[in-house]
């Protein structure tokens, strides 16, 4: 290739890719996180989200996926992207902003930036499940 981009069984990634695939931030299980999220892909992927919050904040983020380089580098970024972010905005993140911020994605794994993306809207959901569903003591008459 000309342009020096790296490029992994026919498929170029930017270097921010290749970068978070590399070397991933935050891929790990969380043990007793306050929310978490799973989604399976079409494409037969996992994606793992788990949250840690504090005051409706995301004080932790972390992932775990059994994809390849472009789950790896969506989760990975992803983490980054929402630490510290409220969760009212965390929710906002669009699959674009994700892919965006790792410089683009092949066509083809596209997908693997959704997929990150809707297994963090669904770990926001389970924890607005569980505030929802807290019931304060009765006081008594």
């Amino acid at each position: 290739m000309n342009d020096h981009t790296p490029s992994v069984a026919h498929v170029t990634y930017s270097d921010t890719v290749v970068e978070e695939s590399s070397n991933p931030s935050h891929m790990a299980r969380m043990q007793e996180p306050d929310a978490s999220g799973i989604v399976r892909g079409c494409c037969g992927d996992t994606m793992e989200i788990y949250l840690r919050t504090d005051n409706a904040r995301i004080v932790e983020a972390t992932f775990m996926t059994d994809g390849r380089e472009s789950a790896i580098a969506s989760g990975s970024m992803l983490t980054k992207i929402v630490r510290g972010m409220s969760l009212e905005k965390a929710s906002k993140v669009m699959p674009e902003d994700l892919i965006a911020t790792l410089d683009g994605l092949p066509p083809a794994k596209i997908h693997c930036a959704s997929l990150a993306v809707n297994a963090l809207r669904k770990a926001i959901d389970s924890q607005a499940s569980i505030e929802s569903n807290v019931s304060l003591p009765q006081r008594s008459r």
